[in-house]
């Protein structure tokens, strides 16, 4: 894509975050676009939040599911990036108008202690650099019409983030096997999706290693006091305003997510 054009992508991706009207796949628009292409149209966006007071905060890991990359035709993984705006504090509702088509997925949040620089990252350096963990829930939201995404698609959309909401429970990672940790996803007080994290790559630190490497090719690290959601642990489930969401994680934890309740429009008249 000409640079004008990833330019183009990422202010009709900023425009439809404004608006809340998602547009067409960006696969469609631009058919010759590359996953290459798709990361610059990220880092545009990413560009425009920070000089407009935002702050980079961590990343976020997606397309952890074989599943999911076989249907999407890719041999791995995909990340965004997380800023200040996008973490929530759990229990408090968050307004469901900033989002277009949200889902929510529970995952294993990772505090780091120290930085990681690719490539060469190995998953022992990887839970090395691991302060803490935390249960964390992601909402995810497409700014493309319906889901109808490509890798492409995704990755243009800073990986369909949408926000962050992570658990109060601090967790030493040597006190747990995250291979093997289970986690209940309720909805509304109703169980709704089960998983382990083996779902994330066999394991989250695995993904957390190959995030290292992943950005470590563009020149860029991981820093101490930076997040990284590692990845989903079941599928996704939608969600609509009033919702109340908990990912139970026996041994490390649980965090709840709110979307608020939908405002009553304002029939008074007033500012008429």
């Amino acid at each position: 894509m000409r640079p004008s054009e990833v330019r183009e992508a990422a202010a009709a991706l900023r425009g439809a975050y404004r608006s809340g009207t998602p547009i067409p796949p960006l696969s469609i628009t631009y058919p010759g676009a590359t996953i290459s292409d798709a990361y610059r149209i990220q880092q545009e966006q990413v560009r425009s939040w920070t000089e407009a007071g935002d702050e980079v905060r961590g990343h976020k890991i997606g397309l952890v599911s074989a599943a999911i990359r076989r249907q999407m035709g890719v041999h791995e993984p995909d990340y965004g990036h997380l800023t200040a705006s996008m973490f929530h504090p759990e229990h408090q509702p968050i307004p469901a108008r900033g989002f277009i088509q949200p889902r929510i997925e529970p995952e294993i949040a990772f505090v780091l202690d120290a930085p990681l620089r690719g490539p060469g990252v190995t998953v022992d350096d990887a839970c090395g650099a691991v302060r803490y963990l935390l249960a964390a829930l992601e909402i995810v939201d497409s700014r493309i019409r319906d889901w109808k995404i490509s890798i492409v698609d995704t990755i243009a959309d800073n990986a369909s983030s949408g926000a962050a909401i992570l658990g109060s429970t601090p967790i030493d990672p040597a006190h747990v096997d995250l291979r093997s940790a289970n986690c209940a996803l309720t909805r509304n007080g109703v169980v709704t999706e089960t998983g382990t994290g083996a779902a994330v790559l066999g394991t989250p630190f695995k993904a957390l290693a190959w995030l290292a490497n992943a950005i470590g090719a563009q020149g860029v690290s991981l820093e101490p006091g930076q997040v990284v959601l590692s990845g989903s642990i079941t599928r996704a489930i939608t969600i609509a305003p009033g919702d109340s969401i908990t990912a139970d994680f026996p041994g490390i934890g649980q965090v709840t997510a709110v979307l608020a309740e939908e405002e009553p429009a304002d029939t008074s008249g007033a500012g008429a």
